[in-house]
């Protein structure tokens, strides 16, 4: 299998097709890169072809999120839309013990199965796995993407808590839509200045604040997983739009978390295995940057609004620390059972944890660590749902129902006491 790359030449004229996970998050990166000149566009093709595009080209014992944006990737080149030789595909690399750091090999062999080995493959990764001449991370895109994530994160979150109670159907969505164009345009005319940044902040959570909403009570329901089958609405079969007409208001700890997590574990490798102290000492910068950041975006929420803002990650590490080693970190390690007790700290007791066939690391990490913290958490409703394949719509959303069905019986028995 020959590699083919992304060339500076390529940089002219080449479509680079971007697989989407979190919509909004990925809008805003897009347009970043076309700000410093990569046609760079989300792809939004979704549905049963998505899924047997993957079956026909990745073995079927692949993780599940492999399958699907190979899938993606291999029908979106189908579809006729695009000139299979003036496209390039982009993908990241994690690095560490994730399978996700195979994605492009998979990926690549599914390309050539499929009679389009010509088509340059791009990794995003920090970690030096692989190399495209043609496309390069700089300092001033980098910046603006680190921001793009952080307002990606805000609108989600004031998103979800204002869905449920919305007087006016659809007047959330109508308003996220509205901010991300915005954003969109400030970030084409290069206007990313930080105090502009923060008083975005301030405008955004002022707009939700003022959208007219109802008092009623909803059932809260968390939402934690592998990052894909948690994020993508693609992976988890439009979760989030399920709970909601379900009558649920949505909690899901942001982007910037797993971002967070990932620097951190830099830092813990040098306390662990005694690796550079250069790299760590640069890790743990960038870490104290990034809390800087969430915590401003903390700050605008509380000063402006009664909105529930994200919690900081220090806490939601120390939560961890008497359940599992802060040194397990494969896949979404030590943070996906912190995610669930920050989601039980802050008053959410239902959660679903979203498990993608294949990934070994979130099992252990997910459904291993359900039971204990049940047993230290009396009352706390979770459930995993498992998605694959074979997995049918209709019995992950009954299993979610009858967590919804028990979650509403506790919240009539506490409206007693």
């Amino acid at each position: 299998m020959s590699v083919v790359q992304f060339t500076k030449e390529m940089k002219k004229d080449y479509t680079i097709l971007v697989p989407t996970m979190l919509p909004m998050h990925f809008k805003m990166l897009c347009r970043i890169m076309k700000n410093f000149g990569y046609n760079a566009e989300l792809l939004e093709n979704y549905g049963q072809s998505v899924v047997d595009s993957g079956l026909k080209y990745v073995h079927n014992d692949t993780c599940y999120p492999a399958l699907l944006v190979i899938g993606q990737f291999i029908d979106a080149i189908e579809s006729g839309k695009y000139d299979p030789h003036k496209v390039a595909l982009l993908l990241t690399q994690t690095g560490g013990g994730c399978r996700a750091s195979n994605y492009i090999s998979l990926l690549r062999k599914a390309l050539d199965k499929a009679g389009y080995g010509y088509i340059p493959v791009i990794s995003l990764n920090f970690s030096g796995l692989d190399s495209s001449p043609g496309f390069k991370i700089t300092l001033p895109m980098l910046r603006q993407m680190v921001y793009a994530v952080f307002y990606g994160d805000l609108l989600m979150l004031l998103r979800n808590q204002c869905r449920p109670y919305e007087v006016e159907e659809g007047s959330a969505d109508a308003l996220c839509d509205m901010w991300t164009k915005r954003l969109v345009e400030e970030m084409s005319s290069g206007n990313m200045e930080y105090e502009r940044v923060k008083q975005n902040y301030r405008d955004i959570v002022a707009d939700f604040h003022n959208l007219e909403r109802t008092k009623e009570q909803r059932i809260k329901v968390g939402i934690v997983g592998e990052i894909f089958v948690k994020f993508s609405p693609l992976g988890n079969n439009h979760l989030e739009d399920f709970l909601v007409a379900e009558g649920a208001e949505v909690s899901m700890p942001g982007l910037v978390d797993f971002c967070l997590y990932c620097v951190y574990n830099g830092i813990v490798d040098t306390q662990l295995y005694g690796t550079g102290k250069l790299k760590s000492g640069v890790m743990k910068w960038v870490y104290d940057f990034l809390c800087k950041k969430q915590q401003d975006l903390i700050d605008a929420i509380r000063e402006n609004s009664d909105f529930s803002p994200p919690t900081p990650i220090d806490h939601t590490r120390s939560l961890v620390e008497d359940y599992i080693g802060i040194g397990t970190k494969m896949g979404e390690g030590w943070l996906l059972p912190a995610e669930m007790l920050e989601l039980i700290d802050s008053g959410v007791t239902n959660i679903v944890c979203a498990q993608p066939f294949g990934c070994l690391p979130n099992h252990i990490v997910g459904k291993g660590m359900m039971k204990p913290i049940k047993e230290r958490n009396p009352g706390v409703n979770i459930v995993a749902i498992d998605y694959d394949p074979g997995a049918t719509r209709i019995n992950q959303e009954n299993r979610i129902k009858l967590m919804l069905s028990c979650a509403a019986d506790n919240m009539k028995n506490e409206a007693k006491v």
